[in-house]
C-alpha cells in the first residue's frame, strides 16, 4: 500500500480500498503475485483506478476497459477486460493472443516460451461487472540442456534397416521448465507424461479429455511436436467460444525434447438463458474439431464468418448459428482449393476455337495457349470463389452434410467415442444429389455462383477415402476418383488421384496405374508473382509430370506417378511440408494401421493400394525419413515406399553414383552415332545441366564429344574449340558448378558468364547486359551437332520460342537432340524441330535409366525380409556386400538392354514409315501400345498359366535376386497385384520391342508360345 500511496495518484483514503480490492476481491490467481515485482503490481493497481476514473467521466462506470501490457526480453504480461465466452477475434484479447501466438510459434528447443493465463474470479469493482484475463509469458529455463533433434534423418544418419528397438521413453522431469516442475501437481505430471509418450510415438497431435473432480469443469489437453502448427493457441479460444464455453485458466508448456502441451480448463457460460447440451457434448465436439484446427488453424472460413456473429452459442446444439463449425469450415476450405484448380475449366467456346486453329502452326498455337491461360486465370479467381462461399453459408452446410453422410465413420470405429456427430448440423432429412442440386440452383444468384457449388458437388461425389475424421492427422487428405477431369484437357485418364491440404502447403499425387511409382516434387516459388503462377498451375504440372512418367514406366512393374507439394506461402518450411504430405498420404494408403489408433476412415475404394515414392526437386534428402516413418506407421512395405534412400544404412541404390539415368541417355546417343556411322570424338555438343548435377556430371564423364557449351544454375560456359576436357572432368567428379571453372583453360574466344553479372563483354565484342537473362536463353543461341538437355525448367523450349533454334536459312542449330531433362521441350516444339529434319528422342524414352533403377530398388525391398535386406543391401562404414554389387550390375545391364531395344524399335518404325511420322509421336505410340497391352494382360488369364508366369518372371527379375532367394519364394512374398503388374509389363514391352507397334495377333501367339515353352 505504501508504494501505491507514494505515487500520489489515488487519494489516501481510497488507497487501502483499491489495494484490498485488487488483492482480495478481483480474484487474480496467486501466481501473478508470486511472479510480479512490487513496482509492476503498483502500476497495474494505478492503471485499474485510472480506468475507473475514465469510465466515470464518460458517465459509464459499469463499462470499464482495461488493456495493460509489459514486455521484456524474458517475459511478457498482458491484462485486459474480458467477458467470458466472447470470441477473441476482436479487441484487446485478440491482439494479445495473436501476439502470444508469435512467442509460442517461434519457440525452439534453444529458446522456448511457456504461458499461464487466468480469468479473475471477481469483478473489477463494486460497480462494474467486468472480469480480467491475465496472460503471463515467460522464457523457459530447462532443467537440463536440450538434446539435438533426431526427427529428421540426413543421408548419413546411421539407422539400420534391422533396427527395431523402440525408442526409450522420455522422463518428463528431465526435459521440463524449472518453474513448471515447481508448480505442477503429481496429477498434472502424470497426465503430461502420458501425453508426451503418445506424442513421441506418433507424428500427429494427441488430444485427451479429463474431468475435474467435483466440478462441471473439463480439462482438455493437446500435445504435439513443437513447430508443426501455428496460431493454434488463439484458434482454440475461438473454437471453445464457438461452442458456448469459456476457460478459467489455460497453460502452454514447452519441453526441451521438442514437444508442446496445451491445457485448457473449460466451463459452461454462467447464466446462459438458452438451452445447451451438457458440457461433455460440447467438449467432445471440440476434441474432434481440434485435430482439424491443428491442421488448418488459419482457415479463413472459420475466421471470416465467426467475426460476423456474436461469438457465443445461440442455438440449441451449442453451435453458432451465424457461423460455421470447424468441420464445415475445413470442408469449405478444401472445396475452395478444389474449385481453384477444377472450376476454372475452359468450356465449349475454347474447344470450338481449338478445333478451328491449327496447333502445328507456332503462331496459332501460341495464341491458343495464351487464351487458354487467360481463361483459367480470370474465369474463376481464388478471391471471387471465396466471396461466393462466404455469401452462402447455408449452402455450405447442406454440402457438408452431404459429404459427411458418406464419409463420417460410425461410432464403433472411432478412437474417440462421440456423443455428437455431424448430425448436430442437420436440421432436416438428408438430400439426394438431385434434391441438393435443385436446392442450390434455387438459392444462388447467378450461373457463376452455381458453377462454384457444382464444383463442390463434383468433389463430394468423387472422394473415395479421406482422413477428415481421423483424430491424429497432421494434414487433410482425399483419395479421389479422377473421372471428373475433362477429356479435352486431360486426354489420358489417371488411375488414381490424391489431394492433400496442410496449413503450410497444398499438394497432389497422380498415378496412371494401380501399382505405381514416381517422384515427389517440392515446388519452390521465386517471388510473389511466381508463387501465384505456381498456385494456378500446380495440378497441370503434376499431371504432365505423371503422364510423362507413365510413358517412361511402360516396361516396368510400376506405372507412372508424380506428386507435387507447394508451400502455401512464400518461405514455407519445405521439410515440414514434405513430412506432413507423406503422413497424410499414409493415412489413406494404410488406413487403420497406426498402432493404437482405430480407423476413422470410411473406404469407398475397397482395394489395397501399392504406391511408391521417389526423389524429385527438393526431396532427394528426405527419402530416408519417409521410409522410416512408414515403418513407424506399420507399413509392411516400408523398405520399398521410397527410392533414393541412403545406400549404406538403408540399402538404397543411388542413381548418381552408378550413372543410372545417364546410361539410358547415352544409349540413345551411341545409337544415333552407330546408325549414322559417326565418330563420337568428332561430334560437337551443347548441354544444359552442369557438372554439379547427377545427369549433367555423368553425361560429361561417360561421353567423349567435343563439348562447346555447358549451361547450369550458375551461368554459361562456352568455348568454340571445345571446353578443356580435363578441367570439365575435374568439375564433374567434384560435383562443382561451372562457376568454379579455371578460366585460364579457355581459348581466346571462350568465356564464362555467371548469373548476377552485368555488362559482360564477350570476346566477340558483344555485351551481355544481364547474366541471368543470358543464361536462361543461352541454349537457343549456340550451334552444335548434338544438344543434350540434362537440366532446366520444364518447357524451356516451347512453341513460342522454338523458331529461335532455326537460322534464317531454315537450318536447325542442332542435328540431333536427346532429351535427358524431363519436359524440357514441349511436344509441339518437338514436332516443329523434327519437321525440320532434327533427329530427336524425347525424355520419356531417353531418360528412363533412373526410373528403371528405382523400380528394381522397389523390387528388392519387397522381396527381402528386414533381416535379409540388412545383411544383403546395407553396409555401414564398409564396402558394399557382394550381393549389392552384383545386383547393381544387373540393373545397369537391364537399363542398357531396354534402352537399346526401345531405340532400335523407334528407329526401325521411323524408317519403315519413310520418316512420315515423327519420332516423338512414335515414342508416345510405342509407350501407349505397351501400356494398353499391359492393361489387357493384367485382366487376362495368361497370368494364371503357371509355366508362362514362371518363365516371364524369371526373365523380368534380376538373376542375382533369383539366385539368392529363388523364384518360388519370391512368388510367395511379392504381392499378387505387383506380380501381375511386373509380369504384364515385361511381357508386353518385350513383345512390342521385338515385333513393333503394328504387331499382329499371330505375332502375339508365337511370342506367347515361345515363353510358355521355356518354363522354369
Amino acid at each position: 500500500m505504501g508504494r501505491v500511496a507514494s505515487k500520489g495518484f489515488i487519494p489516501k483514503d481510497l488507497v487501502s480500498l483499491e489495494v484490498n480490492w485488487f488483492y482480495s476481491n478481483l480474484g487474480v490467481d496467486d501466481s501473478y503475485f508470486q511472479s510480479e515485482t512490487v513496482d509492476v503490481i503498483t502500476d497495474h493497481v494505478l492503471a485499474l483506478y485510472g480506468a475507473k476514473l475514465l469510465a466515470f467521466t464518460k458517465h459509464n462506470p459499469d463499462k470499464l476497459v482495461i488493456d495493460l501490457e509489459k514486455i521484456t526480453e524474458d517475459r511478457a504480461v498482458f491484462i485486459h477486460t474480458s467477458p467470458p465466452g466472447v470470441t477473441s477475434h476482436e479487441g484487446p484479447g485478440a491482439t494479445c493472443e495473436r501476439r502470444i501466438d508469435e512467442f509460442l510459434d517461434n519457440s525452439t528447443r534453444d529458446q522456448a516460451y511457456r504461458l499461464e493465463t487466468y480469468r479473475s474470479a471477481g469483478s473489477i469493482s463494486a460497480t462494474a461487472s467486468q472480469q480480467l484475463r491475465c496472460y503471463f509469458v515467460s522464457k523457459c529455463r530447462w532443467v537440463s540442456p536440450p538434446v539435438p533433434s533426431t526427427s529428421r534423418l540426413p543421408r548419413t544418419t546411421p539407422v539400420l534397416s534391422s533396427e527395431a528397438t523402440p525408442k526409450k521413453k522420455t522422463d518428463i522431469r528431465s526435459v521440463s521448465d524449472r518453474v513448471f516442475l515447481e508448480r505442477a501437481s503429481e496429477n498434472t505430471l502424470e497426465i503430461y507424461q502420458k501425453v508426451m509418450w503418445n506424442v513421441e510415438g506418433r507424428y500427429g497431435p494427441v488430444i485427451e479429455l479429463f474431468e475435474v473432480e467435483g466440478t462441471s469443469e473439463r480439462r482438455l489437453v493437446l500435445g504435439y511436436k513443437m513447430g508443426t502448427t501455428r496460431h493454434i493457441f488463439s484458434a482454440l479460444s475461438d473454437l471453445y467460444h464457438f461452442y458456448g464455453l469459456y476457460s478459467a485458466r489455460k497453460y502452454v508448456e514447452q519441453f526441451s525434447n521438442g514437444i508442446t502441451i496445451i491445457s485448457l480448463y473449460l466451463n459452461p457460460l454462467p447464466g446462459n438463458p438458452k438451452p445447451m447440451p451438457p458440457i461433455d457434448h460440447s467438449v467432445v465436439q471440440i476434441m474432434k474439431e481440434a485435430s482439424l484446427l491443428y491442421c488448418l488453424p488459419d482457415n479463413p472460413f472459420f475466421g471470416s464468418i465467426r467475426s460476423a456473429g456474436t461469438g457465443q452459442a445461440d442455438s440449441a446444439d451449442g453451435a453458432n448459428a451465424g457461423g460455421h463449425a470447424v468441420q464445415e469450415a475445413t470442408y469449405a476450405y478444401a472445396g475452395w482449393l478444389f474449385c481453384q484448380h477444377f472450376c476454372n475449366r475452359l468450356g465449349p467456346s475454347y474447344l470450338a476455337l481449338k478445333n478451328m486453329l491449327d496447333e502445328s502452326d507456332p503462331a496459332q498455337a501460341d495464341v491458343l495457349n495464351a487464351i487458354k491461360m487467360r481463361f483459367r486465370q480470370e474465369t474463376f479467381t481464388r478471391e471471387n470463389i471465396q466471396e461466393v462461399i462466404v455469401a452462402h453459408p447455408q449452402i455450405i452446410r447442406w454440402l457438408y452434410v452431404h459429404f459427411a453422410e458418406v464419409h463420417y465413420p460410425s461410432a464403433t470405429n472411432q478412437a474417440i467415442q462421440p456423443s455428437l456427430s455431424y448430425i448436430r448440423l442437420k436440421t432436416e432429412p438428408p438430400l439426394s444429389d438431385e434434391e441438393l442440386y435443385d436446392r442450390i440452383r434455387k438459392t444462388v444468384n447467378n450461373k457463376h455462383e452455381l458453377q462454384v457449388f457444382e464444383s463442390f458437388l463434383v468433389f463430394n461425389k468423387h472422394v473415395l477415402r479421406t482422413n477428415f475424421y481421423t483424430p491424429t492427422k497432421v494434414a487433410v487428405s482425399f483419395r479421389l476418383n479422377p473421372n471428373f477431369l475433362p477429356e479435352s484437357e486431360y486426354p489420358k485418364r489417371p488411375f488414381g488421384m490424391f489431394f492433400v491440404i496442410g496449413s503450410e502447403f497444398r499438394g497432389f499425387h497422380i498415378r496412371f496405374r494401380d501399382v505405381a511409382r514416381g517422384g515427389i516434387r517440392l515446388v519452390n516459388s521465386r517471388g510473389r508473382e511466381n508463387y501465384s503462377i505456381n498456385q494456378r498451375s500446380l495440378f497441370d504440372e503434376n499431371y504432365a509430370l505423371a503422364a510423362t512418367q507413365d510413358l517412361k514406366n511402360k516396361d516396368l512393374g510400376e506405372g507412372g506417378s508424380k506428386g507435387t507439394d507447394l508451400g502455401m506461402t512464400l518461405g514455407a518450411n519445405p521439410v515440414l511440408c514434405f513430412e506432413k504430405y507423406i503422413d497424410a498420404m499414409l493415412d489413406l494408403l494404410i488406413p487403420g494401421e497406426t498402432p493404437g489408433i482405430k480407423t476413422a476412415i470410411v473406404d469407398h475404394y475397397g482395394q489395397p493400394e501399392l504406391l511408391f515414392f521417389g526423389p524429385d526437386e527438393g526431396t532427394a534428402d528426405l527419402m530416408d525419413w519417409a521410409a522410416l516413418h512408414a515403418r513407424t506407421r506399420g507399413a509392411p512395405w516400408w523398405k520399398s515406399l521410397t527410392t533414393g534412400k541412403n545406400a549404406q544404412f538403408l540399402g538404397g541404390i543411388p542413381h548418381d553414383a552408378y550413372g543410372m539415368t545417364s546410361l539410358s541417355v547415352r544409349q540413345y546417343i551411341i545409337g544415333i552415332y552407330s546408325k549414322l556411322g559417326l565418330k563420337e570424338k568428332d561430334i560437337t555438343k551443347v548441354q544444359t545441366g552442369g557438372p554439379d548435377g547427377d545427369l549433367g556430371s555423368n553425361e560429361i564423364l561417360l561421353g567423349s564429344e567435343k563439348t562447346i557449351a555447358v549451361i547450369d544454375g550458375s551461368g554459361v560456359l562456352y568455348d568454340p574449340v571445345g571446353i578443356d576436357r580435363v578441367e570439365l572432368v575435374r568439375l564433374a567428379k567434384a560435383r562443382m558448378m561451372i562457376s568454379k571453372f579455371d578460366r585460364s583453360r579457355l581459348s581466346k574466344d571462350g568465356y564464362v558468364v555467371l548469373i548476377g553479372e552485368q555488362d559482360v563483354k564477350l570476346p566477340s565484342g558483344e555485351v551481355v547486359a544481364d547474366g541471368t537473362d543470358f543464361r536462361n536463353t543461352a541454349h537457343m543461341r549456340f550451334k552444335a551437332d548434338i544438344f543434350v538437355p540434362c537440366g532446366g525448367r520444364p518447357e524451356a523450349v516451347n512453341i513460342s520460342n522454338v523458331a529461335s533454334l532455326v537460322d534464317s536459312e531454315g537450318k536447325p542449330h542442332y542435328k540431333f537432340i536427346v532429351e535427358g531433362a524431363n519436359l524440357f521441350i514441349t511436344q509441339q516444339a518437338r514436332l516443329y524441330l523434327e519437321k525440320r529434319k532434327v533427329i530427336l528422342f524425347k525424355d520419356s524414352s531417353a531418360n528412363k535409366g533412373g526410373v528403371f533403377c528405382s523400380s528394381l530398388d522397389v523390387l528388392v525391398g519387397l522381396s527381402l525380409t528386414d533381416k535379409e535386406h540388412t545383411n544383403l543391401m546395407t553396409f555401414p562404414g564398409q564396402s558394399p556386400p557382394v550381393f549389392y554389387q552384383s545386383y547393381v550390375k544387373d540393373i545397369q545391364a537391364k537399363i542398357r538392354d531396354n534402352a537399346s531395344l526401345e531405340f532400335c524399335c523407334i528407329w526401325k518404325e521411323h524408317a519403315r514409315l519413310g520418316g512420315a511420322k515423327p519420332r516423338a509421336l512414335l515414342s508416345d505410340e510405342l509407350s501407349t501400345k505397351i501400356n494398353d497391352l499391359q492393361t489387357e494382360l493384367e485382366s487376362s488369364d495368361l497370368f494364371e498359366d503357371l509355366p508362362t508366369r514362371r518363365a516371364v518372371l524369371s526373365h523380368a527379375i534380376p538373376q542375382t535376386l533369383l539366385h539368392e532367394i529363388g523364384l518360388d519364394v519370391l512368388m510367395k512374398r511379392l504381392p499378387e497385384p505387383y506380380q501381375r503388374a511386373l509380369f504384364s509389363a515385361y511381357f508386353a514391352s518385350q513383345f512390342i520391342y521385338r515385333y513393333g507397334i503394328d504387331a499382329t495377333a499371330v505375332n502375339f501367339f508365337q511370342f506367347s508360345k515361345s515363353f510358355a515353352s521355356l518354363g522354369v
